[in-house]
C-alpha cells in the first residue's frame, strides 16, 4: 500500500513539472529575458551609434544590447508596449507622448543628396517642394543636365519623413515618389546607384558614406553647407536630436546604459559617424525635452 502512495506522488510530482514546464514555454517573452540583456528597436539613424556604443557597453558591463530598426514609431510603439526596454527616436517628443521620457545622445541634419556626377550644387526650398511634388520632372529645370529626376522619398512611420515633410510644408500625398526607401542605408545606395536620382538623409549617414567614396554629393540647405560643423554650430536649419526612449523612468539596466551612451567615454563614436554628442548638444541648448530624472 505504501509503496502504491509513493508511486502516485512521484507520478503527481512528474506531471505538475510537466505542467509547469508547458506554462511557461507558453508566457510571452519579455524585452529583456533577464538584467544581462537590453533590447533598443526603432531609428535607423539611431542604431548605428547606438550598435556601436552597445559593443563597448557589453565588454564593460558584460550585458548583451540587442538593436534593432524599423523606424522611430517602432521605436516609441515598442518602449510603449515593453517590447523593447529602449526605443530610438530619430526627433524630440511631442504632444501626446508625455508618458515617454527621452535622452538626446548626439545630433544630426537631414540633407538633400543627388549622384555625386549631378552638374547641380544646390537647390532652393522652392525648388525642393516642385522636385519632390512632381512639377520639375526634369533636371534641365534646376541647371542640370537634362534626363529625368528620380524622387527617392521615405516610408510611413520615418522620422526622417516627417520633419523633411515639416520643413518644406508638404503633404506625403503629394509627394510624386519614383522609389520609397526605409533606413538612410538603403536611401544613399538608391541615389548613388541612379545618376538622376535624389532624396533625403541624415546628414551624419552621406558625410559618413561620402568619406568612403560613396558616389553622393550633399546639397546645401538655404545657403549653409550639410556639414556636422554646420549642425554643431547650429547654423544649419533643418537638424534634430537622436533620442533614447523608456516609458517613463528607465531603470536597470537600461538606465545604465543611456547614462553610459549620454557620456563622455563614446564621444569618439558619435563623432567617428559624422554626428555631435549629446553634451555639446546640451551646452548649446539644444537638448530633448527633459525625463522625470531630468527636470
Amino acid at each position: 500500500m505504501t509503496r502504491t502512495i509513493l508511486s502516485l506522488a512521484s507520478l503527481s510530482l512528474a506531471t505538475l513539472a510537466a505542467l509547469l514546464l508547458v506554462t511557461a514555454g507558453c508566457r510571452p517573452a519579455s524585452s529583456s529575458q533577464s538584467a544581462s540583456r537590453l533590447v533598443l528597436t526603432g531609428s535607423s539613424t539611431v542604431a548605428p551609434l547606438a550598435a556601436e556604443i552597445g559593443k563597448r557597453f557589453e565588454a564593460s558591463s558584460g550585458i548583451r544590447v540587442d538593436v534593432q530598426t524599423g523606424g522611430s514609431s517602432r521605436g516609441l510603439a515598442d518602449a510603449r508596449q515593453g517590447l523593447a526596454d529602449i526605443g530610438m527616436a530619430s526627433r524630440a517628443l511631442e504632444a501626446g507622448e508625455e508618458d515617454l521620457a527621452s535622452f538626446t545622445i548626439a545630433r544630426d541634419g537631414i540633407c538633400v543628396i543627388v549622384h555625386r556626377d549631378n552638374p547641380v550644387a544646390r537647390l532652393s526650398d522652392a525648388q525642393v517642394v516642385e522636385i519632390f511634388t512632381g512639377r520639375i520632372a526634369d533636371w534641365g529645370a534646376v541647371g542640370g543636365a537634362p534626363g529625368p529626376v528620380t524622387v527617392v522619398n521615405k516610408a510611413e512611420g520615418r522620422s526622417t519623413l516627417e520633419l523633411f515633410l515639416k520643413h518644406f510644408g508638404i503633404d506625403n500625398r503629394q509627394v510624386r515618389a519614383s522609389v520609397v526607401i526605409g533606413d538612410n542605408e538603403q536611401g544613399i545606395k538608391t541615389v548613388a546607384g541612379q545618376a538622376g536620382a535624389v532624396g533625403y538623409v541624415s546628414i551624419g549617414a552621406a558625410e559618413h558614406a561620402a568619406a568612403r567614396g560613396v558616389p553622393i554629393k550633399l546639397l546645401p540647405m538655404r545657403s549653409v553647407a550639410a556639414t556636422t560643423a554646420n549642425v554643431r554650430g547650429g547654423r544649419y536649419p533643418l537638424a534634430r536630436p537622436l533620442n533614447l526612449v523608456t516609458l517613463g523612468e528607465p531603470k536597470e539596466p537600461a538606465r545604465r546604459f543611456i547614462d553610459f551612451a549620454r557620456s563622455e567615454a563614446v564621444h569618439d563614436l558619435v563623432e567617428d559617424l559624422s554626428l555631435v554628442p549629446a553634451l555639446e548638444s546640451l551646452a548649446a541648448g539644444e537638448a530633448s525635452r527633459p525625463s522625470p530624472t531630468e527636470s
